[in-house]
């Protein structure tokens, strides 16, 4: 069964690429969108986009983690009180609280909110943002204590005092004071060989960023072997932008006026701050655009049908969108389901309109396939 959900721009949101995207406008110095069009991650907005996803049968919303964006956790839970059914995937760093603390603010969560936590478990971003958090582990140590924090989360879920010694933690007797039921699904992403090991042992859905269906397919069978190897499954899961309009005309006309507002300065910025990134997803993002030169047009960044690489450019993080008719959104959207693909993240900008157009344009198209999409409401 396929699953849909929407995205909560809790860094702000914007008609432009770089308005409100991932962070990486305000964290360093990239414009902020077209004057006057920046919308703040306020509560009434971001209840806006909750409500309206909700409306259109979308299944969860994920919510990004970093310095420049609303804390996670406080956010989904004030707008748990604005919509009744839909689910928070809630992203957090491990590293950055105490995993015992983590299992029961879960667990708390789960309780008041009737089973809608979901969580997206994020080992690190770039160095110096871990370090201004004041998480100075090397990359490859910091998915060994993430392999231990989950470790503890889910013995302190069991229901049984747990112990754990290893090398980044030691708890004796954690637990939670009513195990949460149901225990919230862990999304885990990651790209390195040091991730790999542990999303196969702990995560119930695997995440990759939108890649072409080649890469995507190699990454699959590389989880699915290592998830086998332990005796698991997995999900599996991807994270795109949308642009999905009446006529394919359409839809790249708007990828045109997106690229067209950006400064070429401010994309050279952009490639430079993100090249330092240690994440090896961030990599292959990069590597999707790094032949583009400001000038080419908005089809030269089109490396598989209907998938742009243009968000990448000023963007950290998913950097890919399906473009095109909803006709073709739906077809490349089968494309990487016949692949093994269950879920797909997807968000747009602005990301209230945006929702709108996926959600009338295309996923009725699912529903008239008998694919199962969740229904309006």
């Amino acid at each position: 069964m396929l699953k849909f959900h929407w995205f909560l721009p809790t860094s702000g949101d914007s008609r432009a690429l770089s308005g409100g995207g991932h962070g990486l406008a305000r964290g360093h110095g990239l414009p902020g969108g077209a004057s006057g069009a920046y919308r703040p991650p306020d509560i009434e907005y971001l209840a806006q986009v909750a409500r309206s996803a909700e409306q259109l049968g979308f299944e969860a919303v994920l919510t990004p983690t970093g310095t420049w964006c609303e804390d996670a956790w406080l956010v989904t839970a004030a707008l748990t009180r604005e919509t009744r059914r839909l689910r928070f995937l809630v992203a957090f760093r491990p590293g950055f609280l105490s995993p015992t603390l983590a299992a029961q603010m879960a667990a708390t969560y789960q309780r008041l909110s009737r089973g809608r936590l979901l969580l997206n478990v994020v080992t690190g971003g770039e160095d110096a943002e871990q370090r201004r958090f004041g998480d100075h582990l090397p990359h490859d140590e910091r998915y060994a204590r993430t392999e231990e924090f989950l470790s503890i989360v889910r013995g302190a879920w069991s229901g049984t005092p747990y112990d754990f010694e290893g090398e980044h933690y030691r708890v004796e007797g954690a637990t939670v004071a009513e195990p949460p039921e149901p225990a919230p699904l862990i999304y885990f992403g990651g790209s390195s060989p040091a991730a790999g090991p542990v999303a196969a042992g702990h995560a119930d859905v695997y995440l990759t960023w939108g890649e072409p269906p080649d890469q995507v397919a190699a990454k699959i069978a590389w989880m699915r072997e290592l998830a086998g190897e332990r005796g698991r499954t997995l999900r599996f899961g991807i994270r795109l932008h949308v642009i999905t309009r009446d006529t394919e005309a359409a839809a790249w006309a708007e990828a045109a006026r997106l690229l067209d507002a950006l400064d070429p300065a401010d994309i050279a910025r952009a490639r430079e701050v993100l090249g330092r990134s240690e994440s090896v997803g961030q990599r292959r993002m990069l590597d999707l655009h790094s032949s583009y030169t400001p000038g080419d047009g908005v089809r030269a960044l089109e490396i598989h049908p209907n998938l742009w690489a243009g968000v990448g450019l000023v963007r950290g993080g998913a950097g890919t969108a399906l473009v095109g008719s909803h006709a073709q959104v739906t077809e490349r959207i089968e494309e990487y389901a016949a692949l093994g693909v269950e879920e797909f993240i997807l968000s747009g900008y602005p990301h209230l309109e945006e929702a709108y157009w996926f959600g009338e344009g295309v996923l009725p198209a699912f529903r008239a396939r008998n694919r199962p999409a969740p229904a309006f409401v």
